[in-house]
């Protein structure tokens, strides 16, 4: 089945039911999961960073995202690492598809908000992203809590 599945995270629900849907994919299979954290350097500069490390904070949310989220790999009995891509205006699309070919992942697993309509155009799609973008198979594990 799917030996090596990438999975984004980013603290929402919506990704901690996709990380919990992977593992056990990978649990099954005996497969193994990376664990990514896409953080955009752009999104955090403003030009008025005098009192405040904005960019500081959200490394640092990162890497604590990214340790919790193994600690529940490491809970499930799946091997598993992490990666923290730090980059300049890259859309999330991008930076999954390229982990997954540089990683030669079988799935990526991605969590969804399900949003529809005014919410979606306003708040973009990291997930739609994903699936436009992705070299392997995409699999969306839907918040239903999240899109109300």
């Amino acid at each position: 089945m799917y030996k090596r599945i990438l999975v984004p995270v980013d603290g929402s629900e919506a990704s901690t039911k996709a990380l919990v849907a992977a593992l056990q994919l990978a649990r099954e299979g005996s497969g193994r999961v990376r664990l990514l954290h896409a953080l955009d350097e752009l999104a955090y500069l403003s030009g008025f960073e005098v009192g405040g490390d904005l960019l500081g904070i959200a490394r640092d949310y990162g890497a604590r995202t990214l340790q919790e989220a193994l600690a529940m790999a490491g809970s499930a009995g799946v091997p598993a690492d992490t990666k923290l891509v730090e980059s300049r205006g890259a859309r999330l699309g991008d930076v999954v598809a390229a982990e997954a070919r540089e990683w030669e992942a079988d799935l990526v697993v991605v969590g969804t908000h399900g949003r529809r309509g005014m919410g979606r155009v306003l708040l973009g799609s990291g997930a739609e992203q994903v699936i436009r973008q992705a070299p392997v198979p995409v699999l969306t594990v839907r918040d239903p809590e999240g899109a109300a």
